[in-house]
């Protein structure tokens, strides 16, 4: 695969332009980074370094289509990979914040129904490049406007791709400078990387894409319930509050006669209580290969109403970019492309 141009780290820039002296290294890589320029634009460093940068070190994303909704304050890019597969990212501008929702693998093994992303299949994990690429690409569309937040909850399954992920994570906590508090990471219920992600030192938050605290339920529409139930999950989960006292999100997409009704708000209510957790409901997005209406807003409120009357702290998410396909469970990077230089028509 080729090395493109957030893949290295510090010493390994370093080692790529030897003979350079230290101060150069840190201007190229502050520049990429904390500036967010292109090689072109490091006009504190000399033209022939800035050209050997382009040369050797390619962007990752190559920009495909670009399509806006919500008064242009939701863009959702899609980009090519050097090897031809296709992710999607998000910028949404906020009155008291930007942030960008970054995808983490190119498709998604974890096989929720209900996502877009997760009908179409895996392709491979994301390295760290491709996914620091996203926020800084963000950060250069978003302008004078500061991307402020950046959550993993684009295409594919963060934790699954821990290796890649948190290295990407500490990349743009301390090169781009988006405070960890800023960085969500989101997971269906993987618990190794719960596990793993528990034993890291940045205080990054956390969303459960629960959707169901309820193991047959659960099992139906995410099936690494199967593999991980809900008593393993909540040990996890349980685990990783001791260590980081942080408050924890469940999310949860509004299913018409799956999960909107009154035993599963009360499922619901006892598995959150004791995480004193924050549950986002989410109206369904629509998909093209799930056939289950959302919940309609009356009852959304209604099931809303319930949970805080049965203890739990619960908001209603207002969809960005759904008329887009940008929304929560949507982004499927659809597009027909050549991979490898073949004759494949792909839809992803």
């Amino acid at each position: 695969m080729v090395t493109t141009r957030y893949d290295l780290s510090r010493s390994e820039l370093a080692e790529l332009l030897e003979g350079e002296p230290n101060y150069r290294v840190d201007q190229v890589w502050d520049g990429l980074h904390a500036q967010h320029r292109e090689p072109a634009e490091l006009t504190n460093v000399p033209k022939v370094l800035r050209n050997t940068i382009e040369e050797l070190l390619p962007p990752a994303l190559t920009p495909v289509r670009e399509v806006k909704a919500d008064n242009d304050k939701t863009i959702k890019q899609l980009w090519q990979l050097t090897d031809g597969y296709l992710v999607e990212s998000v910028l949404m501008h906020y009155r008291d914040r930007s942030t960008v929702c970054v995808s983490s693998q190119a498709g998604c093994a974890m096989g929720c129904t209900f996502c877009a992303t997760g009908q179409v299949g895996f392709d491979r994990h994301l390295t760290i490049g491709e996914i620091v690429e996203q926020v800084v690409r963000a950060a250069q569309r978003s302008g004078e406007r500061r991307v402020s937040n950046v959550v993993f909850m684009g295409m594919g399954e963060p934790l699954a791709n821990f290796d890649q992920v948190w290295p990407a994570v500490e990349r743009i906590h301390d090169d781009l400078g988006i405070g960890a508090r800023k960085i969500t990471l989101s997971t269906v219920g993987v618990v190794p990387g719960i596990e793993r992600l528990t034993q890291q030192a940045l205080p990054v938050s956390l969303a459960v894409s629960l959707h169901s605290a309820n193991d047959k339920t659960r099992n139906r529409i995410a099936p690494i319930n199967r593999t991980y139930p809900l008593r393993k999950l909540a040990e996890a989960l349980h685990s990783y509050r001791r260590a980081k006292n942080r408050r924890l999100s469940f999310e949860w997409a509004m299913m018409a006669g799956v999960n909107d009704n009154e035993n599963a708000a009360r499922e619901l209510a006892a598995f959150a209580r004791p995480f004193n957790a924050h549950v986002n409901l989410i109206p369904l997005n629509p998909t093209p290969g799930y056939s289950t209406p959302a919940t309609d807003p009356e009852s959304i409120i209604w099931f809303q109403d319930l949970l805080d009357s049965l203890g739990v702290n619960a908001t209603i998410r207002t969809n960005r970019g759904t008329d887009i396909d940008a929304a929560c469970g949507q982004l499927r990077a659809e597009q027909q492309v050549m991979l490898r230089g073949k004759s494949q028509r792909r839809k992803t």
